[in-house]
């Protein structure tokens, strides 16, 4: 991404918002879909990469996400406050590389950073997750921010 557009980057939500589930099969990026985009680093909002973030609601003109992670970080049957498992799903690139209907690596959403992300940034939807996996997350969403 170029530096005017990193220098766009609005900062990540830090407020409460209203946790959405409402996927459509329409081409734009909505709650409940897991899509590409640019992610900025925490610590240097100037440099990033481009990762798979589920959209969880909107604040403004801006939707809210959460980063998606392959790397393990609950262990399983059990719980944390920063990420919440969501399992595999069309989103992972691994899981890409052998045609959209592969499943890929399993997935943790990370809750301790809420990315605000500009609808026209979003590089493609990757996959719907569906209500129940949706569902955990926005429990987990509840539990650490106080999320609606």
């Amino acid at each position: 991404m170029d530096g005017v557009a990193a220098a766009a980057y609005p900062g990540d939500f830090t407020g409460r918002a209203e946790i959405r589930y409402a996927p459509q099969p329409d081409g734009e990026p909505d709650p409940g879909e897991v899509v590409w985009t640019w992610v900025p680093f925490e610590e240097d909002y100037s440099r990033g990469k481009d990762r798979p973030v589920l959209i969880v609601g909107r604040h403004g003109k801006y939707l809210l996400g959460l980063m998606l992670t392959s790397k393990d970080r609950v262990p399983a049957a059990s719980a944390s406050r920063d990420y919440v498992d969501v399992g595999a799903g069309g989103w992972d690139r691994q899981g890409r590389a052998g045609g959209w209907d592969r499943q890929g690596r399993p997935s943790e959403a990370k809750l301790d950073r809420v990315l605000q992300i500009r609808p026209d940034s979003i590089r493609r939807e990757g996959a719907v997750l569906d209500r129940a996996r949706f569902d955990a997350v926005a429990a987990g969403l509840r539990a650490r921010h106080g999320w609606r």
